[in-house]
């Protein structure tokens, strides 16, 4: 209990402006204190959309995201970086979605 929510992967997503995009992120459960009225929350997912590049953390060192173009003119990336090292994949195709796992 009490884990920062924001202190594991380094997760980025690339996206020229103008792109929209969707991302899901799985990882092992974990409890997260929100804030002093809710001091435990069980986490596993996280959900984002966004449009152009994005950047963020996961809350532990695994982590499978899929990342899906929603819209626009270009390629979308994503990339999950664990002890320096880069585990990345983009697509063109809004019913392809990009997807990078990282145990």
């Amino acid at each position: 209990m009490g884990k920062d929510a924001y202190s594991g992967l380094h997760w980025s997503v690339a996206a020229p402006e103008g792109v929209s995009w969707t991302l899901e992120c799985r990882f092992r459960p974990v409890t997260v204190w929100v804030s002093t009225y809710e001091r435990g929350r069980w986490l596993n997912v996280m959900t984002q959309a966004g449009q152009g590049n994005e950047h963020g953390r996961l809350p532990g060192d695994n982590g499978r995201c899929t990342l899906t173009k929603t819209g626009g003119v270009g390629a979308v990336g994503i990339a999950l970086v664990k002890n320096g090292v880069a585990t990345a994949q983009g697509t063109r195709d809004q019913r392809v979605p990009a997807k990078v796992a990282v145990l």
